[in-house]
């Protein structure tokens, strides 16, 4: 069973963003910079992170997509020229190389997988190496979405639990939500590429449960958003220790925030386009904290 890797959250002013994650509890990582164009900082969990990415000052040597090759730094470019959010869905896998395979076998993704390195920092300012190699995968359903597995080739250097203690006591990516006028168009999409047996949930939603956490489409009617909108990943959910915690810091920050039985959830037009939640566990929000704090 697959798991969330990672999203990847496509930002203009990744510093302006790193700020706005910390404030949030979370330690982000250094700047680190991809040889085609873009830059990213990391908030690393067990065995999930947040990519948080922007185009970097070598944007111009982003490469163009061309047959069976998917040019990472323009889907990044062209998510960003519409909107800021979450770009990318990218989950697990021991073997790229044979998922870019069974992708194409499927009528999925017709790719070849890409591989790439870079130095890292470690906790200590030392630098060490990360490989990885991708295998994407394309539904033609939604366009503006990108869906990948990641292979880690030396996690032993990428894992570290020194950048995995965060103030908020997030430890995971739970929950990701695509929406969509149609959540039926993606069934099979979705079904080939989590590997997940679907769920079907009242109001027309779909479940994938994946390791430790699941995949969701819901529809644009239930997201009180406009049908004509392009189906996109809206929204995510960190899995917290304690509730009360990010209550404080929250209010703390007074950055603005809701409660509800989904936990604590703050708005797109505070997160960078992206509805953020922190799932609580059945653990109820303290009563102090019940009406949204002022930005």
């Amino acid at each position: 069973m697959r798991h969330i890797d990672h999203i990847v959250v496509a930002v203009h002013d990744l510093d302006r963003a790193a700020d706005f994650y910390r404030r949030l509890g979370f330690q982000v990582g250094p700047r680190n910079r991809h040889p085609w164009g873009t830059e990213n900082r990391l908030i690393q969990f067990g065995s999930s992170f947040i990519e948080l990415i922007t185009l970097g000052s070598a944007a111009h040597l982003i490469p163009p997509h061309q047959p069976r090759r998917f040019s990472f730094g323009a889907f990044v470019r062209d998510y960003l020229e519409q909107r800021e959010g979450i770009a990318m869905l990218v989950l697990s896998t021991a073997d790229a190389t044979s998922d870019a395979a069974r992708f194409a076998a499927q009528s999925i993704g017709d790719f070849e997988p890409f591989s790439f390195e870079r130095k890292a920092q470690k906790p200590d300012g030392s630098e060490t190496q990360v490989a990885f190699t991708l295998a994407f995968a394309n539904d033609p359903a939604a366009p503006h979405t990108g869906f990948f597995v990641c292979q880690q080739h030396f996690p032993e250097n990428f894992w570290n639990r020194s950048f995995q203690h965060h103030a908020n006591s997030a430890t995971g990516i739970a929950a990701v939500t695509l929406t969509a006028s149609d959540p039926k168009q993606h069934e099979d999409f979705l079904t080939k590429f989590t590997g997940a047996k679907i769920q079907r949930l009242p109001d027309h939603r779909l479940r994938f449960a994946l390791d430790g956490g699941w995949l969701e489409v819901v529809s644009a009617i239930a997201a009180q958003m406009p049908l004509s909108a392009s189906p996109m990943l809206t929204s995510f959910a960190v899995r917290v220790g304690d509730a009360n915690t990010v209550l404080r810091l929250l209010s703390a920050e007074r950055i603005p925030f809701t409660t509800s039985d989904d936990g604590i959830v703050l708005p797109p037009a505070t997160c960078f386009g992206v509805e953020l939640r922190f799932e609580t566990n059945g653990e109820a929000p303290g009563p102090a904290y019940e009406a949204s704090s002022p930005l």
